[in-house]
């Protein structure tokens, strides 16, 4: 299993694209599509057309808008070479109000609809989706009051990969993380500027260390945490290895 971060940043950071994340496994998937992120999943060596399953923690805009020029992308390309044409489908995933949402922006776009390819909409709840060889797990998340979020587990080949999304402390958090080789957590700010509906770095620390997380990556920062050494705060109350995330860094899990 391979992790290659196409987005450390919110949606406003003046150095880092909002929230993305490229998953290869058997099959090649996207957690999240924030403003940026297509500009630099374009800069990688995966063919953008292999992507055909894509999972949102939740619906803001830092977290979903690059999907509306990717999808663009696909169809156009599809059209245009109808002969030829990789792509098989794409399958979008999401929390409850994904399939009324995605639904209105392809009804809504022009030339999204009708589509050359398939088109699937899930909304899921806490449950397991397996693809291929890979079973991608959800739990709900706290992040704002009355908006449903999910954060992702994924297990491939006996390793095992988690995502906070956006996401405050809580049980269902440490339990997404629980043994993780490799946990992607929501650090917005640092411990001096805490803000709300996020975690800081203390908090991200006290999941890592309650879950039994191998490799921490801090991400989702806004521009406050690069003032501060939000992995030294985060060292504090986590022994283990953390790394603070950038755009385009890609390690295998």
């Amino acid at each position: 299993m391979r992790l290659t971060i196409l987005g450390s940043g919110t949606n406003l950071h003046p150095a880092r694209a909002a929230a993305g994340y490229l998953i290869e496994t058997d099959h090649t998937f996207l957690l999240d599509f924030g403003p940026r992120t297509l500009m630099n999943l374009l800069k990688t060596s995966v063919d953008r057309h292999s992507i055909g399953h894509l999972f949102f923690s939740h619906h803001h805009a830092d977290h979903v808008a690059d999907f509306i020029p990717f999808f663009f992308d696909a169809v156009i390309t599809a059209k245009m070479s109808p002969m030829s044409s990789p792509r098989q489908g794409i399958t979008i995933f999401g929390p409850t109000g994904t399939r009324r949402m995605f639904g209105s922006i392809l009804r809504t776009f022009p030339a999204f609809t009708p589509t050359p390819f398939p088109v699937g909409i899930r909304n899921l709840g806490e449950t397991s989706v397996t693809i291929g060889k890979t079973t991608i797990m959800t739990k709900y998340m706290t992040h704002t009051p009355k908006l449903r979020c999910l954060g992702y587990r994924v297990e491939h080949g006996g390793r095992t990969f988690a995502y906070s999304g956006d996401a405050q402390y809580s049980s269902n958090l440490v339990e997404l993380c629980r043994n993780t080789n490799v946990a992607v957590l929501d650090c917005s700010f640092p411990v001096q500027k805490p803000g709300t509906n996020h975690m800081n770095a203390h908090d991200c620390g006290r999941v890592a260390k309650e879950a039994g997380v191998k490799t921490l990556i801090l991400s989702h920062f806004y521009p406050v945490c690069e003032e501060y050494d939000v992995k030294g705060q985060c060292a504090k109350v986590f022994g283990g290895k953390i790394i603070v995330a950038r755009d385009r860094l890609s390690l295998r899990i």
